[in-house]
């Protein structure tokens, strides 16, 4: 590697300029200061750089350097909002920069250099998957339960705007996370005809159950769900798919010809996902039954039980 071969070597001859030196970041924001006998090993002899030590700094350095690159998405007005770039550090760029200023330069300031990192979805992309609607869904909900409606809102949101390419697989679980009050989840103790919520995270299992049957209606590939062990009122009998952190996923794989972007949204007690894609996919729908839109008795319990 390149820090290892050039600043671990002996530089007799060449003067070390000691002043400080400024890393200033992209926006041009001053990131660092540094002081080079902070680097510098004390030996006699020569001039010997701690490659240990400016490994470290490198590293951290990274770290605090790194700006994740964002995915174009889907506003609520159905407008496309650009994607953002993102970079991380140049770590060969920037040793030569700090090589040079070290021994040979006098400028006492360095714009860190980076590397574009750019996002897997951009605009193009997801003007040509918004193309067709390949499946839907609507369950619907008590809107006046309102832990249970929040819980909902959180989760859909979380699964809104997810593009799925081809030969990818998506998991419920893990595009959600856990389910949580540090998340914003609220506990959602209530029996609803029989069935027992999920505690923290109540409701969850009903914004599965309607991506199950959006993405069945697509046509894609089911390769994890489970059922309930008993009925549940907001999706047709055997149609449901229920989904615990520390248990069963709900998970489905991509086998089309085209990515695929998955829209979920709540509105006025209506639980609604749509699948779309390209006009070039070569997907075959299914005929799914429809939920009812009947909201059956709810009880409340008192219970901490978590999801």
């Amino acid at each position: 590697m390149i820090i290892s071969w050039m600043l671990g070597i002996t530089l007799i001859s060449q003067p070390l300029h000691t002043a400080d030196t400024t890393l200033v970041n992209p926006e041009g924001i001053t990131q660092t200061i540094i002081n080079h006998d902070d680097f510098i090993l004390p030996i006699p002899g020569g001039t010997f750089i701690n490659v240990d030590h400016y490994n470290s700094f490198i590293e951290n350095l990274d770290q605090q350097i790194y700006k994740q690159p964002i995915n174009a998405t889907v506003d609520k007005h159905g407008n496309i909002v650009s994607e953002q770039l993102g970079y991380k550090l140049n770590r060969e760029a920037l040793t030569v920069k700090l090589y040079n200023r070290f021994f040979i330069t006098d400028t006492n300031r360095i714009e860190i250099p980076t590397l574009p990192l750019y996002p897997k979805v951009d605009s193009e992309l997801l003007s040509n998957i918004l193309e067709k609607r390949i499946g839907t869904y609507i369950t619907y909900f008590n809107a006046h339960n309102e832990k249970r409606s929040h819980n909902i809102l959180l989760a859909s949101e979380a699964i809104n705007n997810q593009v799925v390419f081809p030969g990818e697989t998506f998991s419920f679980n893990r595009v959600v996370g856990k389910r949580t009050k540090d998340k914003g989840y609220l506990l959602a103790p209530i029996i609803v005809r029989g069935e027992l919520s999920e505690g923290i995270g109540g409701g969850i299992c009903q914004v599965s159950s309607t991506l199950f049957n959006a993405v069945d209606n697509a046509g894609l590939k089911i390769v994890e769900r489970y059922s309930h062990s008993k009925r549940v009122p907001y999706v047709p009998h055997g149609r449901d798919a229920t989904v615990s952190w520390y248990g069963p996923d709900f998970s489905f794989k991509n086998k089309f010809n085209q990515p695929i972007f998955i829209k979920a949204r709540v509105y006025e007690g209506k639980m609604i996902v749509t699948i779309y894609s390209s006009e070039l996919i070569n997907n075959k729908p299914k005929k799914i039954p429809s939920a009812s839109s009947i909201l059956p008795k709810e009880i409340n319990v008192d219970i901490g039980v978590d999801d």
